[in-house]
């Protein structure tokens, strides 16, 4: 029996021009790394929820624990996580540290990632 996918195509058919025109703007594979390791980042729910959290205001630890229902150090190793892939800054203040979002881009990111999961259900 012969199961044939939709999807596929039925006969080996390479459109060099169309080939050439994507080939030639590819992103770098370091530039491909750095995107899997944020998706990567992203797909721990713990971290996205710190994420969503810190686009509405700039929270302490203190505050990020209370909100999640976590631990100071659980929310401490998950910011380490955040930061290092630079989604997520502290400032200090006195002797407080607040948290935010590195960056519009991040915001832009939660921001889009939320409308589409809202669409896909």
């Amino acid at each position: 029996m012969k199961i044939e996918s939709e999807g596929t195509c039925e006969v080996k058919c390479i459109h060099e021009d169309s080939v050439r025109e994507v080939k030639s703007k590819m992103l770098s594979e370091e530039t491909f790394q750095g995107i899997a390791s944020d998706f990567k980042i992203l797909g721990d729910p713990t971290r996205v929820k710190i994420l969503h959290a810190l686009s509405k205001d700039e929270l302490c630890v203190c505050d990020l624990a209370a909100i999640l229902g976590m631990t100071d150090s659980a929310i401490s190793h998950q910011l380490r996580l955040l930061m290092e892939r630079n989604m997520v800054k502290f400032q200090k203040r006195g002797k407080m540290a607040y948290y935010q979002l590195a960056d519009e881009h991040v915001i832009q990111l939660i921001r889009m990632e939320s409308e589409h999961a809202r669409e896909c259900r």
